[in-house]
């Protein structure tokens, strides 16, 4: 099977059906530590926070994210401070989770 890091994130048109909980837990167990949650409306996503030494080194991540984003036209969104950093995924045009988002989740352990 092909890595997931290795792919690329295909954009949405809107008409992508977002995946069903067998279909999350299959891509779940592709990506490393990345919990699966889910909002007010019971739209899944996914999130992983990540530790550093000092402010520094999280902003380098989160600037190193942001390439990663912008080569990938899929942009998660980002909370970072001193020593750590969030990052949530979620394909926002099917408020759901694709394959995309497991992809760029892949890239982003790649870090």
């Amino acid at each position: 099977m092909d890595k997931l890091h290795k792919k690329k994130c295909v954009p949405c048109d809107g008409n992508t059906i977002p995946f069903d909980t067998d279909e999350i837990h299959i891509y779940l167990k592709k990506v490393d530590g990345w919990d699966v949650k889910s909002d007010v409306e019971n739209n899944y996503y996914l999130e992983k926070n990540f530790k550093f030494k000092n402010f520094i080194e999280s902003q380098k991540f989160v600037q190193r994210v942001g390439d990663i984003a912008e080569q990938e036209g899929h942009h998660p969104d980002i909370c970072f401070g001193w020593g750590n950093a969030k990052i949530k995924i979620l394909t926002h045009a099917i408020k759901g989770l694709a394959e995309s988002d497991f992809i760029l989740a892949a890239k982003v352990d790649q870090i």
